[in-house]
């Protein structure tokens, strides 16, 4: 596997752990807790689905000065505390500083998210 070289600083209790990382592909497990929860049922806020999602593609850009541009994800089922959802994204177009990421995560063989965010690549990092 191939070293992240962004977003080293994450919490990946929140957004994952990587499990495979390539040029242009990266796959990310999410494990989540009780703490992800958000009623008394077990729903996992779709939010932490999303940053697992987000981080996925991120890695598969892996550049120190990537950012997101953009979002069209479909929330496809429900993820429940307890439940591993694994997230793979891979590069699908590339046009000078801009990447469009494919991403699908999965709670074993269903689809809970698909969809596709868009990136850019920066000559130096968003804060300066």
């Amino acid at each position: 596997m191939a070293d992240p070289r962004t977003h080293l600083g994450i919490d990946r209790s929140l957004c994952g752990e990587p499990l495979a990382l390539s040029e242009g592909r990266a796959v990310v497990a999410l494990s989540t807790t009780a703490a992800m929860g958000a009623d008394e049922r077990g729903l996992v806020h779709g939010g932490f689905v999303f940053g697992a999602a987000d981080y996925a593609a991120m890695l598969a850009v892996n550049d120190p000065n990537v950012v997101l541009g953009a979002a069209e994800l479909r929330f496809l089922a429900p993820v429940t505390v307890g439940q591993v959802v694994r997230c793979e994204a891979s590069v699908s177009a590339e046009k000078g500083r801009k990447r469009v990421v494919d991403v699908r995560c999965e709670v074993g063989p269903t689809a809970v998210v698909t969809g596709t965010l868009t990136a850019f690549v920066l000559d130096e990092h968003v804060l300066g």
